[in-house]
């Protein structure tokens, strides 16, 4: 039986330890320290102001540059800090948020960050530049220092009464405009049920050109969409982005593109505009089949 040879004093020392081997990356420059996200708070209570302040302070990756208490503050401060983001109430004296908003999303991202919740106000916020819209009460320490950081990077954030509201705005806006479209369409020699269906918008049914001299109705049941993909369809017919569709539904990025894989599928579009075309009723090939 051969046995290794025990390891001498002299070999174990000629081993070099681990434990005392010079670092080979020891004087390569360590990188940088990223550079802290630079915030404006604009409301017009000092309590809130400080709270805010405080909070996002006590992150090493985040600085508040300057406060202010009104719109024409905040745009002051905004064209001499140049922020990464700012945070705006809506209802400030003087200059409001809204009034203040369009000017200062040409400089940075705007959050509007208030206790205002009505549609028309979260409608305007997002046509004027808003990048998000957070309801005070809607959402944790946590969730307000994320929302800053996605929206800096170009992600947008809404809680969830901001995100109802755009929703039920959007709803009633595609209505009104069933509406308005069977209103000036003239019904021809259609039959009373195909009047009715016509005038039926919440049914899912618009008119969309002509076919045997009179308008051809489409009926989106026929898509066979889920609820959550007709609500999808919705948003993407109104212009938003993947995005902007994730923050408004609480959802992934993924998950809205596998959404709209199925809805391309069920729809036989390959492009936004083909598949809208169809949901909307102006697609030139709505009154035919699918098959």
């Amino acid at each position: 039986m051969n046995a290794h040879p025990a390891t001498t004093r002299e070999e174990a020392a000629a081993v070099p330890d681990d434990r005392t081997t010079p670092d080979p990356f020891e004087d390569f420059p360590q990188p940088a320290p990223a550079t802290p996200l630079r915030v404006v708070v604009a409301d017009d209570n000092p309590v809130v102001r400080a709270g805010l302040t405080a909070l996002l302070s006590a992150h090493p990756d985040i600085t508040v540059v300057a406060e202010a208490e009104d719109g024409r503050a905040a745009w002051e401060a905004t064209r001499r800090h140049r922020p990464d983001v700012v945070l705006l109430d809506v209802r400030m004296p003087g200059v409001d948020g809204l009034s203040a908003l369009p000017h200062l999303a040409g400089i940075a991202p705007v959050l509007m960050l208030t206790y205002s919740q009505e549609s028309e106000t979260v409608q305007e916020a997002l046509r004027r530049g808003a990048s998000g819209y957070l309801v005070h009460g809607e959402f944790t320490a946590d969730q307000l220092v994320a929302a800053v950081r996605d929206v800096t990077a170009g992600s947008a954030h809404f809680t969830p009464t901001a995100a109802g509201a755009l929703l039920a705005r959007l709803r009633q806006t595609k209505s009104a405009t069933a509406h308005a479209k069977n209103a000036a369409t003239p019904i021809g020699s259609a039959t009373s049920s195909e009047k009715l269906s016509q005038l039926q918008p919440d049914m899912g049914q618009l008119t969309s050109g002509w076919t045997g001299g009179r308008p051809a109705a489409v009926d989106r049941s026929r898509f066979q969409l889920s609820t959550r993909e007709a609500e999808i369809m919705d948003l993407i017919a109104s212009g938003m982005t993947n995005q902007q569709i994730a923050a408004a539904c609480f959802i992934s990025e993924k998950t809205v593109k596998n959404h709209i894989n199925r809805i391309f599928a069920k729809l036989h579009s390959t492009s936004r505009a083909e598949a809208t075309a169809k949901w909307l009723g102006t697609a030139p090939d709505t009154s035919r089949g699918m098959g």
